[in-house]
């Protein structure tokens, strides 16, 4: 997320001088906001570094992810910063997850639509021109939480069900995968323990739900040949 990637499960590529075959660790490039910077809690509880641990148990040789996203921003406001980062490619997984704020601020789905297919293109280009190595991740549904008590929650959750078709849209028509968490939002609903203290923001347990999502799905991307 090199120009040629042999990938073997649980073995290394490459051969050392007392004969074995170390492994090259795959890299793995997080985009997006404060879902995915992990607002709240510890970096390991990150989805994420989850996810990355849960390639390591099935025998894969992974580095830490690379992480570009910021509490607070926006399809444009991710681009600018990915200017500012310059994450160097290739990557053999890019994840991405952005448009809450969108969402949150009151902007239009059209907008959203055209600037995420640039933030996918983006990543496909990140993950050396493979779209199947790219994963969008679903905007979660706030208005289950507390923070959105006297928000109008259905609300909400119909606008994030609009902006969600449309990034699985963007998603279907540039060849990327999609991965569907609302549904675990959704389930996790105000239950302290799914909650940091804000009340709004996941805790480590609903973002371990994440990464088991997204990991399914990456293994069958990092597998794909």
């Amino acid at each position: 997320m090199l120009g040629v990637l042999i990938l073997v499960l649980g073995v290394g590529v490459g051969g050392g001088e007392d004969g074995t075959t170390p492994s090259v660790p795959l890299r793995i490039l997080a985009l997006g906001d404060s879902y995915t910077i992990g607002e709240g809690v510890a970096p390991e509880e990150r989805w994420p570094s989850r996810l990355v641990d849960g390639l390591r148990r099935r025998g894969l040789s992974v580095a830490e992810p690379v992480v570009v996203a910021r509490t607070g921003w926006t399809t444009d406001e991710l681009s600018a910063g990915l200017d500012v980062a310059a994450p160097e490619p290739p990557f053999d997984l890019v994840t991405l997850m952005v448009g809450v704020n969108n969402q949150y601020r009151g902007r239009e789905v059209d907008e959203y639509a055209d600037q995420l297919a640039g933030l996918a293109g983006r990543a496909v280009a990140f993950a050396a021109g493979r779209a199947d190595r790219v994963v969008v991740v679903s905007i979660p549904d706030w208005g289950v939480t507390p923070f959105a008590r006297d928000r109008e929650p259905s609300r909400i959750a119909a606008e994030v069900d609009r902006f969600n078709l449309a990034a699985e849209d963007v998603a279907a028509r540039l060849g990327c995968r999609w991965v569907e968490v609302t549904t675990l939002s959704r389930a996790a609903g105000s239950a302290p323990a799914m909650l940091v203290d804000d009340g709004l923001h996941p805790s480590g347990r609903q973002y371990a739900a994440w990464a088991e999502a997204v990991e399914a799905v990456a293994v069958e991307a990092l597998g794909g040949g």
